[in-house]
């Protein structure tokens, strides 16, 4: 029970420590009998322990509060804004939060702004002319100058895509600290310019884990994984410690460059500070390991999972399919939804059915594909239309296949190079030219421009020896001048991921390269 007395300065303390409604109830119950609800001081730390809450309960009960007290303050007023967008993400109530505020003659402050922000950013695309307007009262109250209001209006605009207009705040800020130069970064690395990105980061005056952070997930996110590593091993140098944001990066690129030494020292990292409890960064351990071949690794890290949520099941099972254990990736499926009590997601179904189709589990893939929305309640998508005519096609089942496209896809416009490419293939390997021929003239129809499904064309009239048709999509490849993605490869030597495209000669010891493949051609010929 809460005790008869409590001292004003105890009461910020007491607050804190609220952890269930009766708890608040207790405290809230206090100030009344003490009256001291007349004075917006008093509530204030309540209520700002309540609405800022992860607990639900006790943000609607913080609302209550709010809405049946009628002697607030400026702080009263930002500690709701902030609840609404944090805790409910509820924009429209935090603008009204905040119209009703203005209307009650409050002046708003530097606090203010950057959740009522942040609130026009969650709107969007609902409404992009409300952040432009709250914009508008940053100037005219005073604060174009704080740097957490101005991260948060670099950070609106950037999602409205308008670079420009980020800019040109971050040009006028006089006080340019790391946080208004990390937004900036992170504005730019979220829409694609890396280019930019990386030139205001090298241009910074000073940085911090979150700023390093921001750089590398700008090269995560347009898949330049090698950058990735690169500027860790630069962060390293200047003996700044990562935060789990960064580590997270770093593993990413790990998985997709196969560099499974750099992923165990992040492991071996995350050991020695405690942050294996970090779901997060467990999960992006998971993928790793999966990717890099180490499944018992994987296991291993899942395993020690205490909370395991989708994202994390979605990689074990994602992991053990890739690696060729279908039964396994199905058998941690049921225990996700039958002992896990985690509802799987659009992410789950493409790996179970992905899992069904290298291991050719026909049957077992279209029940799955059948449960999706009739038991999970998940709605098909493209990618997992994709899946199945990629499951029947490679099962040899190519007239199934091209019938699924027709009648529950709509046909082959609704597909993508995903569904072209598996039909074409499967024609190809199975010989069935019929059904490749009628699906290749309904893609020149819709004037598809993929250099890989004019080449699966080409394959698969040329290994059928109809030499007229293959030489007439040749002609259209040149014509057009489509080029296909080189293939590559990456192997890991000393810790450093090297990366190898077909006909590549910029690498520094491409030639020594060259002459030790050409010996060992010569060796494997003559042992044959």
């Amino acid at each position: 029970m809460i005790q008869k007395t409590v001292k004003s300065n105890d009461l910020v303390s007491l607050s804190q420590k609220c952890k269930t409604l009766n708890q608040l109830k207790q405290i809230y119950a206090h100030l009344l009998t003490c009256r001291l609800p007349e004075n917006p001081y008093s509530i204030a730390p309540l209520l700002s322990a309540s609405a800022t809450s992860k607990d639900a309960s006790l943000f609607c009960y913080a609302c209550s509060i709010f809405k049946h007290h009628h002697h607030r303050n400026t702080f009263m007023y930002n500690t709701m804004i902030r609840g609404y967008v944090l805790q409910s993400h509820t924009p429209i109530p935090a603008i009204l939060c905040y119209l009703d505020m203005l209307n009650y003659g409050f002046v708003p402050n530097n606090y203010t702004f950057p959740p009522l922000i942040k609130a026009c950013t969650v709107l969007i695309p609902n409404s992009k002319l409300s952040g432009r307007l709250v914009h508008g009262h940053v100037v005219k109250f005073g604060y174009r100058d704080d740097p957490f209001v101005l991260s948060s209006l670099i950070e609106f605009y950037s999602v409205i895509h308008d670079m420009e207009t980020a800019k040109l705040v971050f040009d006028k800020s006089p006080k340019r600290d790391v946080v208004v130069w990390t937004a900036m970064i992170d504005g730019y690395g979220k829409a694609g310019d890396v280019e930019n990105a990386r030139a205001l980061f090298d241009e910074m005056p000073e940085r911090n884990a979150i700023s390093w952070s921001a750089m590398m997930a700008a090269y995560s996110r347009v898949s330049h994984f090698r950058e990735v590593l690169s500027l860790f091993r630069q962060m390293q140098e200047v003996g700044t410690k990562p935060n789990e944001s960064v580590l997270v990066s770093v593993l990413t690129a790990s998985a997709h460059l196969g560099a499974v030494t750099q992923g165990l020292w992040v492991h071996s990292f995350a050991k020695r500070y405690n942050l294996e409890s970090n779901t997060i960064l467990a999960t992006a351990l998971v993928d790793m390991y999966s990717k890099c071949g180490y499944v018992e690794a994987a296991l291993w890290v899942f395993e020690g999972i205490s909370n395991k949520d989708a994202r994390a099941w979605n990689a074990m099972i994602a992991g053990v399919a890739m690696n060729g254990d279908a039964r396994k990736s199905l058998e941690l499926f049921n225990k996700m939804v039958e002992y896990g009590g985690v509802q799987p997601t659009e992410t789950t179904f493409v790996a179970v059915l992905t899992a069904c189709t290298h291991a050719k589990m026909v049957d077992k893939g279209l029940e799955l594909f059948d449960q999706m929305g009739n038991l999970y309640g998940v709605k098909p998508g493209l990618e997992h239309y994709g899946c199945v005519v990629d499951l029947l096609a490679r099962a040899g089942l190519v007239e199934e296949a091209e019938k699924f496209t027709e009648v529950k896809m709509g046909g082959l416009r609704r597909g993508d190079v995903n569904v072209w490419g598996a039909l074409l293939a499967a024609c190809r390997v199975h010989g069935n030219v019929e059904v490749g021929d009628r699906i290749w003239k309904k893609l020149a129809e819709m004037g598809v421009a993929d250099c890989g499904i004019h080449v699966l064309s080409y394959n698969m009239y040329k290994a059928a020896g109809m030499e007229l048709e293959a030489n007439r999509v040749r002609n259209m490849i040149s014509e057009a001048g489509m080029k296909k993605k080189p293939g590559s490869s990456v192997i890991e030597l000393n810790g450093v991921a090297e990366e190898f495209l077909i006909g590549d000669v910029c690498h520094p010891q491409a030639e020594e390269i060259v002459n030790m493949l050409d010996s060992l051609c010569k060796m494997v010929n003559l042992e044959g």
